[in-house]
C-alpha cells in the first residue's frame, strides 16, 4: 500500500497535521508548571485527520487503521519507556483494545467537593497528613490519599464513574506530576492547568453537541483517549504510559474542523 492511499481496514485515510498546534500546552504559566511537575518535554499532542465517517461500533477497526496507516506509522511520536527519548512508532500495532470512557463534565464545579469533604482549605490550601508511600508515589496530603488510597476515607469523595471521566483523567495525572514531581500547596494550578487542557481538546466537539442540540460524550480507551462526535470528525486521544499515569501523557487530535470564530461558553 502506497504512502497516502486509504487504509485496507476500514477504508478510512489519515493526514498528518504538523500545523495544528495546541495553545494549551505552549503557553508560559503552562511550561513552568509542567516543569515543576517533572513533566516538561514527556508531554506532547499531534494532530491527524481522516476521511471518512466515524460508526461508534466501529471503533475497533477505526483505530486498527490508524496505526496501520502509512502516514502515521512514521510521524506517530512515542515516548521510549527505557531511554526517555522521543521515537517514532515506525510499525504497525498487531493488537488494540478500545473502552468506553465517559466525558459528560462540563464544568470545574466538578472538584467543588475537595472543599466540602475538607481535601483542601477554604483558602486553596491543600490539607496535609502523616506521610506514607503508594508505590511510586509519595503521600503527604489528603489530595494524593483520594486519588491513589482506595481503603482510604476519602476515597469515595469521587465514585469510580467520576474517576473514569476524561475530566478527572487529566486532573489526576497532573497532581501526581512525574518522578521528580515538586508538588503544590494549593489547588489552583492543578485546576487550572486542567481547565486549559481540557477546552483547548474538546471544545470542537462541544460545537457539534450545540448544532445537534445534544451532548456527545464518548471516549474510547485504547492506550490512548478518543474522543468522538457523530456530526463531524473530531478526536482527542490521550496515551498514557506507566504506572498511576505519572510516567507518560501525550494527546493525539484527530481533526476534521468545519467551525471557526467558536467562544467556548461551558461553566469551565
Amino acid at each position: 500500500m502506497a504512502a497516502g492511499e486509504p487504509g485496507d481496514l476500514g477504508g478510512y485515510y489519515f493526514r498528518f497535521l504538523p500545523q495544528k498546534t495546541f495553545q494549551c500546552l505552549s503557553t508560559p504559566e503552562t511550561t513552568s508548571r509542567l516543569r515543576q511537575w517533572s513533566m516538561l518535554g514527556r508531554v506532547a499532542a499531534q494532530a491527524f485527520g481522516f476521511d471518512q465517517t466515524f460508526q461508534a461500533y466501529r471503533k475497533d477497526e477505526f483505530v486498527m487503521a490508524f496505526f496501520k496507516d502509512p502516514n502515521v506509522i512514521p510521524n506517530l511520536q512515542l515516548l521510549s519507556d527505557s531511554s526517555g527519548q522521543w521515537t517514532t512508532l515506525g510499525t504497525e500495532v498487531k493488537k488494540i483494545e478500545a473502552i468506553n470512557v465517559p466525558c459528560t463534565q462540563l464544568s470545574m464545579s466538578f472538584f467543588n467537593r475537595l472543599y466540602d469533604e475538607d481535601i483542601v482549605r477554604d483558602n486553596g490550601h491543600i490539607v496535609k497528613c502523616l506521610d506514607s508511600f503508594c508505590d511510586p508515589f509519595p503521600i503527604s496530603d489528603e489530595l494524593r490519599k483520594m486519588l491513589l488510597v482506595e481503603d482510604s476515607e476519602k476515597y469515595e469523595v469521587f465514585s469510580q464513574p467520576d474517576r473514569e471521566e476524561f475530566l478527572f483523567c487529566l486532573f489526576k495525572h497532573l497532581c501526581l506530576g512525574g518522578a521528580l514531581c515538586q508538588y503544590e500547596d494549593v489547588l489552583h494550578p492543578y485546576l487550572e492547568t486542567t481547565k486549559l487542557l481540557y477546552k483547548d481538546l474538546v471544545r470542537m466537539a462541544l460545537v457539534c453537541a450545540t448544532l445537534r442540540r445534544r451532548v456527545t460524550n464518548r471516549h474510547f480507551l485504547i492506550s490512548l483517549w478518543i474522543r468522538s462526535s457523530v456530526m463531524f470528525m473530531f478526536y482527542t486521544t490521550l496515551m498514557v504510559w506507566g504506572k498511576c499515569l505519572n510516567r507518560f501523557f501525550q494527546i493525539i487530535y484527530f481533526d476534521i474542523v468545519l467551525f471557526t470564530n467558536f467562544n467556548f461558553n461551558a461553566n469551565l
